[in-house]
């Protein structure tokens, strides 16, 4: 039976891997890289030199075919992305959604944990975490503005990724429909050189990304507190 390893990989710092991790980058015989550019630093570090083949959201039937061939020769594959865990708001979803399908239970997938940027961002908030809504990416236009309203109402911490480029627009939204006690938590560049938490209502991180513009660059996690 072949099996494809879904292998959670550091979204900043090349240290938070785990020893499992790392052993099966190096049994595998192929690693499935979202950027194998990106890839190549995790393993150029630690002396891993696994064959690596490209799968992302561009990835045509070819590539799919491929893929399945190899499981089809009995090759164990691991699926990473740039950062974190693979299939979290992220392309991977879609292929171990086909070897499942195609399969069923003659390859086993299987799970590595580690790394992720919502649990990360979760576990420095200090809001509920319990029960919690995570919305991946927002939508860039159609649907946004509904989002922000179901954000506004909903009960449980809701989390979601932002980019620097809709940051300020965001906290705007936030602002807009939030009651003013509300909390919101930015993570911004989590576990890299300029990690950085802050806390406040939509109206004071706004005012602060607004007085610090330097700070408003990298990767952004958003987490809304409950109403």
């Amino acid at each position: 039976m072949s099996t494809l390893y879904i292998i959670a990989t550091p979204i900043g710092n090349l240290e938070d891997i785990t020893l499992r991790a790392l052993r099966v980058l190096k049994e595998v015989d192929t690693i499935l890289c979202e950027d194998t550019r990106m890839t190549a630093k995790l393993l150029q570090k630690y002396d891993i030199k696994t064959p690596t083949l490209s799968y992302h959201s561009h990835s045509g039937l070819a590539k799919v075919e491929k893929i399945f061939e190899l499981l089809e020769e009995g090759k164990n594959l691991a699926l990473v992305s740039d950062a974190g865990t693979p299939t979290i708001s992220d392309p991977g979803v879609l292929l171990v959604s086909q070897v499942k399908e195609k399969f069923g239970q003659e390859v086993s997938i299987v799970p590595i944990p580690g790394p992720s940027a919502v649990i990360s961002a979760l576990s420095a908030s200090g809001l509920p975490s319990s029960d919690f809504l995570f919305l991946g990416f927002l939508p860039h236009k159609k649907g946004r503005e509904t989002l922000f309203k179901e954000i506004a109402v909903s009960k449980r911490t809701v989390v979601f990724y932002e980019s620097p480029h809709r940051i300020l627009k965001t906290l705007e939204s936030l602002k807009k429909h939030l009651d003013e006690k509300r909390r919101v938590v930015i993570a911004r560049e989590l576990t890299k050189i300029y990690e950085e938490v802050v806390t406040g209502t939509a109206q004071e991180l706004l005012q602060y990304f607004e007085k610090n513009k330097d700070k408003v660059k990298g990767e952004f996690v958003v987490v809304v507190e409950g109403k």
